[in-house]
């Protein structure tokens, strides 16, 4: 992958790392670190600075496609495919290097079944933990908040805009009305807990499908961590 600002495009051939950040294996995360197995270091970060995500919806599984951007905001090279199959109790989400689906590249798996408080692991191609994210259960009950964790970063994601998060709500709980669907455009900020920087923004852009603009301004922050994370604002928000 070719790492970079804001107009570089990565090398999906799959994959190469951005380059070695010198991050810490683990820091003091508490109950949820992110642990990497005895002996094993992290893998390093891939950088992606800005992609899309792309929502395609069969008729078995929800479709996922993670796109580069290019230098002109335009939609580039497919950087990852994941697909959400419908009904399972246990979620997992995996993502491949190519429309074929021939190498499984990294994903995301939730630790529970059924699990209110939607706590996921994600995990790169061969296994080893990259991150972890969470949903606030009783926080989200007015304004869907997240925690979001990866070496180096704790933070916490919220949906920007208070009002709109209420109205979605208001909307869901109306007979028949609620019924309809509406393409309620929402963001969500991540921001870092010990210093208040952003570390991921993710923009819905207005459209029959969901469609996503995704920024990572920290570059700690993963990109199959990053990706993961925008997959899941849309395939376990339940709204």
């Amino acid at each position: 992958m070719i790492a970079g600002d804001g107009g570089a495009v990565p090398d999906p051939s799959w994959y190469r790392a951005a380059a070695t950040m010198g991050v810490p294996a683990v820091d003091q995360y508490g109950s949820n670190a992110v642990t990497v197995p005895p002996g094993q270091q992290p893998p390093a970060p891939m950088v992606v600075p800005t992609f899309f995500v792309k929502q395609r919806i069969t008729v078995m599984v929800n479709r996922y496609e993670v796109l580069a951007a290019n230098p002109d905001g335009s939609e580039g090279q497919l950087l990852a495919l994941a697909e959400q199959k419908r009904m399972k109790l246990k979620e997992e989400v995996v993502f491949f290097a190519d429309e074929a689906k021939t190498r499984r590249v990294f994903s995301f798996k939730a630790r529970q079944v059924l699990d209110v408080a939607a706590e996921h692991d994600v995990f790169d191609e061969h296994g080893t933990p990259l991150g972890y994210f969470s949903k606030q259960f009783g926080a989200s009950l007015l304004r869907s908040t997240w925690n979001l964790s990866a070496p180096g970063i704790e933070a916490v994601g919220r949906e920007r805009r208070p009002t709109l998060a209420i109205l979605r709500r208001v909307w869901d709980f109306l007979p028949v009305v609620g019924d309809v669907w509406v393409p309620f455009v929402f963001h969500f900020d991540f921001v870092d807990t010990a210093t208040g920087a952003t570390v991921l923004v993710t923009e819905r852009i207005k459209a029959v499908r969901d469609r996503y603009e995704v920024t990572v301004p920290d570059p700690r922050l993963d990109f199959r961590v990053a990706a993961s994370m925008a997959v899941a604002l849309d395939a376990l928000q339940s709204r």
